[in-house]
């Protein structure tokens, strides 16, 4: 049976409006020799468009119809835009069509908001299967283009089912239900493997591509098994192009690890530390060779040291400068790199390259979007008075307004000095005190019992200072909270823990939540003997250096992940650092462990992650919930 297409390129839902066509100019034959003639002037989407202005009736509504397909295949939104809302007033237009169109223009020019008003206007007027099959094609759109695979797929797989059920095909449909599907988590995978039969394929296809990818033979074995069972099915075109692909991407094969680090300078230390690291990640590589060079040298002889041991693999340079300073060193551009850093401004996009940093920016995202799914509406921000402290909180600052029209309280202190007297204006309680004072010197003769009282519309706090701060900024924050108001929520970020300073009394941190890679908590990472073995050899080192000794095992360890990683942005590796995953721009993102100190102990717990809803989907999500009410 053939199918009927409704593409972006022929013009969506076309067949269901008055058929147009594009005018031309007519043919003007050149007067000298009667024999060379003008080639017509084809019109494109603006210049119909401007031409249909000038026009009338029937002949008006014909321009219009070409002006608005000529955009669509151009890709000129704005024209598109301007046609559809000249032709609302016409009484021949399939408005419900139309409508589509103009919701399709303001998605593609970023106009989110209006494209969901319109989407949502829509949604009692959808009788036609074209029409549904689109209007859920462009909501869940809208969700993609906002990193939101899980609801975008919540409307693609309703559009996918549609045009499976109606032998319909919607143009990008598909791939993008693919990239989303890449997105997501196995978990999440396991999560959407229901519903249609439609549903699971693309699901399961999806599943088989993260547990085999870059395997050959089992990969071909289980696409096989997966055509014999899902017949038809939209997602068979893909299978030849990501077969190709997978088999491509097996692993790097590491017989030479070249790895740079800081042997000699200020950060020797931190050199011998990743050093130790490495060298316990090589027991898991036999048949490799290992070798360290001294990224504080010149990149020549940095180079010649490669030349000379034919490096495969490189690890490194750890310190930025250097990454900057080796970023046009053709012979690293060659080889496979994972920096220990974020990325250079200077460095040039390279798929070989990756970056590997233990970035505290990753954690602040993390606790925001746990605040976002706890629905907390006005969170207190305390970080030290540095370039650091302050990178944070601007971090955080941004990422909030994208979610929440109430900023964020920011208190900055420069030393322990000041922490009591930041707390107090932030929370008011000098205020509350100043009100005491005031009523005491009205009643002199009555004895009159007060308490302070801090304000109510603080509801979660989030403290950004390291280990010593944090263990005097708890004091005062109980102390400066009223009693009367309900206990507000204390979160850190991994700088506030210490396993030096923790063997002490935990008592002044109870209640306490922060973030931490595995390594650093007690009991937690499933390389138990390892860390036991390390806590005999180094049992006084520094909690940085116990970072670096994590950091530079993962490294190691992600050589035989990292392709893979790159290439599905929803694929994780469980490491000593964290739950490792590359979302674009080959920087791998850490996701932390969450912890509390509680009774005295320290235990891990999930914390609640849902991905938060943009500031201009929340009213449209509010609105919805009520109608269902």
């Amino acid at each position: 049976m053939r199918l009927k297409v409704i593409s972006l390129v022929i013009g969506i839902l076309s067949g269901l409006s008055a058929c147009s066509t594009t005018e031309k100019a007519t043919n003007v034959t050149v007067t000298e020799d009667n024999q060379q003639q003008r080639i017509p002037d084809v019109l494109n989407a603006s210049g119909l468009f401007n031409k249909a202005i000038s026009k009338q009736g029937i002949h008006k509504i014909q321009l219009l119809y070409s002006a608005r397909e000529a955009a669509i295949i151009e890709q000129d939104w704005q024209t598109l835009e301007q046609a559809c809302l000249a032709l609302e007033s016409k009484n021949s237009v399939d408005h419900v069509q139309n409508k589509l169109y103009i919701a399709l223009a303001r998605k593609e020019m970023a106009n989110y908001t209006d494209a969901l008003s319109i989407l949502r206007t829509l949604s009692e007027q959808l009788k036609l299967p074209e029409h549904q099959g689109w209007h859920q094609y462009l909501m869940g759109s809208i969700y993609a283009s906002q990193q939101l695979p899980k609801k975008a797929l919540v409307h693609y797989f309703k559009a996918s089912d549609i045009a499976y059920q109606n032998n319909l095909t919607f143009a990008s449909l598909n791939d993008e239900t693919w990239r989303a599907l890449q997105q997501l988590s196995s978990y999440a995978l396991e999560r959407f493997d229901t519903g249609s039969v439609v549903q699971q394929g693309w699901t399961k296809l999806a599943k088989y591509q993260q547990i085999y990818l870059g395997t050959g033979v089992e990969l071909h074995q289980a696409m096989n098994n997966w055509q014999r069972r899902f017949i038809n099915h939209p997602a068979s075109y893909i299978l030849p192009k990501e077969v190709t692909q997978a088999v491509l991407l097996s692993p790097y094969e590491t017989k030479k690890l070249a790895i740079l680090l800081p042997q000699s300078g200020p950060s020797e230390r931190l050199g011998a530390a990743l050093k130790n690291g490495f060298l316990a990640a090589s027991d898991n590589w036999p048949d490799s060779e290992i070798f360290f060079i001294d990224e504080m040298q010149t990149n020549i002889e940095i180079e010649a040291q490669l030349a000379q041991n034919q490096a495969d693999f490189v690890i490194g340079p750890l310190l930025k400068n250097n990454i900057e300073k080796l970023s046009d060193s053709s012979t690293l551009h060659v080889l496979p790199t994972i920096h220990l850093n974020t990325k250079s401004s200077q460095s040039q996009q390279n798929p070989n390259h990756y970056y590997f940093a233990l970035n505290p920016e990753h954690e602040v995202e993390q606790a925001l979007v746990h605040f976002l799914a706890k629905k907390y509406q006005k969170p207190m921000l305390l970080a030290p008075d540095s370039s650091s402290g302050k990178r944070l909180v601007e971090h955080f600052s941004e990422q909030w307004r994208l979610y929440s029209e109430a900023a964020p309280e920011v208190g900055l202190y420069t030393d322990s000095k000041n922490m009591a007297k930041v707390i107090a204006n932030l929370l008011e309680v000098e205020n509350s005190k100043q009100r005491i004072k005031t009523i005491e010197s009205l009643y002199r003769k009555t004895d009159i019992e007060s308490e302070t009282r801090s304000r109510r519309d603080i509801d979660v706090i989030y403290i950004l200072g390291n280990a010593s701060e944090t263990r005097l900024l708890k004091p005062y924050l109980d102390v400066n909270v009223s009693t009367f108001a309900p206990k507000i929520p204390l979160y850190a970020s991994s700088r506030s823990y210490s396993r030096r300073i923790d063997t002490t009394d935990k008592s002044d941190l109870e209640g306490l939540y922060f973030t931490e890679q595995p390594w650093m908590l007690p009991n937690t990472t499933d390389n138990r003997a390892l860390r036991n073995q390390y806590m005999q050899l180094w049992p006084e080192q520094a909690d940085i250096e116990q970072r670096l000794f994590a950091m530079a095992f993962d490294a190691v360890a992600l050589i035989g992940e990292i392709k893979q990683l790159a290439k599905i942005p929803g694929k994780e590796f469980i490491g000593l650092t964290g739950q490792l995953s590359i979302k674009s721009d080959n920087t791998i993102h850490r996701r932390l462990k969450w912890a509390q100190y509680y009774k005295q102990q320290i235990r891990t717990i999930n914390l609640n992650e849902q991905a938060p809803l943009p500031l201009f989907m929340q009213s449209a999500a509010a609105e919805n919930r009520i109608l269902k009410k």
